[in-house]
């Protein structure tokens, strides 16, 4: 399906923001934009694209706010899940993940989506997500890699799913200020909203360091599916107060 564009008005709708700020960031190249006889007009892949790397950028505590934004600009009619439990089943949790290179993690994890029988080609899954980590690295600093393609893969996949897999022994992924990955989280995505939602709440959940040391000595998938899912109601239920 092609992509939409946004005026200033709808932009600022979609963002939760007023016209003046649309109208100031990308006066200051903070935002995608492109003038059309005279007026800003903005794509919407290229919206998702920025908010996906504002995520990925953003300092924790304002991780919250940026999952706000994403969540209301949601359609939610087509996925009604609000939780990314939702997304995982035990099928898809590889612990540990027998997996010692960067090519071997995105070969296995891909394998571990497709056995979940949701995910048709785990080759053509591989190679899109190999290109999106050569365009940009998603292992973080805390040891997380956030696996996923630069655009959603619909012609492969029968749903949105998630997969999880944590190796025995941290190694090299490519995280750019030399921090070593264990924890890789595959997220397999319909559309690019989903794929946002998505993406805001696992950024906002491996932000818990006290997660990521029970999920790293976790001996199941069950466990580790438990351990998430507390997490997260936590999270929610932070967010209610």
């Amino acid at each position: 399906m092609a992509s939409k564009d946004f005026d200033t008005d709808q932009l600022a709708a979609y963002l939760h923001i007023t016209p003046d700020q649309v109208n100031k960031m990308v006066t200051r190249g903070k935002l995608p934009g492109r003038r059309v006889n005279g007026q800003w007009r903005f794509s919407e892949s290229e919206i998702h694209h920025w908010l996906e790397e504002q995520i990925g950028i953003v300092p924790a505590d304002e991780l919250e706010r940026f999952e706000r934004i994403v969540g209301k600009s949601l359609d939610t009619s087509a996925d009604e899940r609000t939780m990314l439990s939702e997304y995982m089943s035990f099928d898809a949790i590889a612990i540990p993940l027998e997996a010692r290179t960067k090519t071997s993690v995105v070969r296995e994890m891909c394998n571990l989506a497709a056995g979940t029988g949701l995910l048709w080609d785990a080759g053509q899954m591989a190679e899109a997500v190999a290109a999106r980590e050569a365009l940009h690295p998603t292992a973080l600093e805390n040891g997380v890699a956030l696996l996923h393609p630069r655009r959603p893969q619909t012609s492969i996949l029968s749903d949105s799913l998630v997969a999880l897999g944590i190796t025995t022994q941290p190694f090299p992924f490519g995280n750019t200020a030399g921090h070593q990955t264990d924890v890789f989280f595959l997220i397999c995505s319909t559309d690019d909203q989903i794929h946002l939602r998505i993406l805001a709440r696992l950024a906002r959940l491996v932000t818990d360091e006290v997660l990521l040391t029970m999920l790293r000595s976790t001996q199941s998938p069950a466990e580790a599916m438990e351990i998430l899912r507390a997490a997260e109601l936590e999270l929610i239920e932070s967010d209610l107060k």
